[in-house]
């Protein structure tokens, strides 16, 4: 007897399982899954992502072009690097041209890394007729306040000879003065929109120096020279564009690039997963679902704390949709995970039959996920 579909189709939205598998190939697979355990089950993958790495890939599985670009890494050595357009749309992620996966070697470079190829991607999205720009911050290499970017864009940041400044953060402290003058043009008319998830002042210890040089390489005497750097930055900027934007939220994201945006793109900031739910149709994709499944490689205490799965769950409840998590690792009570409002969670740790399949076998525990899943909350 052939098998009778379930009512309501499935959306399938998780991020990436970070060092295993990417969002879209999650979602593959929890999507095999499900079909498999409740056949007839109508389907639909989306894969998400925070404003972080991964926010290219998952504009591209929602039907975004992939716009190839070389750029300059973080040291200046150049990369492949791309963007994502639709319309007049463009996503550019950060960590595709001036991420620490774009270091040479792996090697940080706290006080020279640079954010010059953000800078370079946003202009090829202008070029392209983009009439917003979407810019996902995370990943960074770097601590240049975001100087490398808006260099690209034609800023003259320059010291007391009138000679423009190396790359990196260090060379922030010989900042004289700023000409605005060629980034004027090109950014009119145009909304620059930042995917952010932290509200990190630049300076301070809570910026971006303090919390996230360490994970660039910079510890003692290069989180000094770091600081100053960004004081600089930030004092001359502030005289330039006649307001102060070292203590706004967000300003310290990515080594400072929020703080480069807000002040010199006029860039706005909004929750990474509530801008890319919205950039990649999830309310239009859930309408009439029947369940929701999300997830990362670890569900944890910062997935609270605006992390994809915590969005995708409060989205799914405001249209009264039940939705359940599939992770690599699930360090969450029963009860924190309900709380949050997910129906249930799935670990790929409690799946696997030796230590570290989780990892090795991670797309075919995923499959096994959504065919429990299925059992749970599809059948019948």
């Amino acid at each position: 007897m052939p098998a009778t579909p379930t009512q309501g189709h499935v959306v399938v939205a998780p991020d990436k399982f970070k060092g295993t598998l990417e969002g879209a190939e999650v979602a593959a697979r929890i999507a095999a899954g499900i079909r498999r355990g409740a056949p007839g089950t109508e389907v639909r993958e989306l894969p998400v992502a925070d404003g972080g790495e991964g926010t290219l890939a998952a504009a591209l599985a929602a039907g975004f072009n992939r716009i190839p670009a070389k750029v300059a890494g973080p040291t200046g050595l150049p990369v492949d690097a791309a963007l994502a357009v639709r319309g007049d749309t463009a996503v550019v992620e950060l960590a595709q041209s001036s991420g620490l996966a774009r270091l040479p070697g792996g090697r940080t470079a706290p006080l020279a890394a640079g954010s010059y190829g953000v800078g370079q991607l946003i202009g090829r999205a202008v070029s392209l007729g983009a009439k917003r720009i979407v810019l996902g911050l995370g990943g960074s290499a770097c601590t240049d306040g975001g100087a490398g970017m808006v260099q690209a864009l034609g800023v003259g940041l320059l010291d007391a000879d009138g000679t423009e400044l190396a790359p990196g953060g260090a060379a922030l402290r010989k900042l004289d003065r700023i000409d605005l003058g060629p980034l004027r043009d090109p950014l009119t008319g145009i909304e620059v929109v930042v995917a952010c998830d932290v509200d990190n002042p630049l300076l301070g210890p809570r910026g971006a120096t303090a919390v996230y040089g360490p994970q660039k390489g910079a510890d003692g005497e290069d989180l000094v020279i770091l600081e100053e750097g960004l004081t600089r930055f930030a004092d001359v900027v502030g005289e330039a564009v006649g307001r102060d934007f070292r203590n706004a939220p967000g300003a310290g994201a990515a080594g400072g690039v929020g703080f480069a945006a807000l002040a010199l793109l006029g860039a706005t900031m909004r929750p990474g997963i509530e801008l890319m739910l919205d950039l990649l149709g999830f309310d239009e994709a859930v309408r009439g679902a029947r369940l929701v499944v999300t997830g990362e490689g670890c569900l944890d205490a910062q997935t609270l704390h605006g992390k994809a799965p915590a969005g995708v769950a409060a989205a799914a409840t405001r249209a009264g949709v039940r939705v359940a998590a599939v992770a690599g690792r699930l360090e969450l009570s029963e009860r924190e995970w309900r709380a949050a409002g997910f129906a249930g969670a799935y670990a790929l740790t409690d799946l696997a039959e030796q230590p570290g399949d989780s990892m090795t076998r991670a797309a075919e525990l995923a499959e096994v996920a959504g065919e429990r899943l299925a059992a749970a909350f599809l059948a019948g």
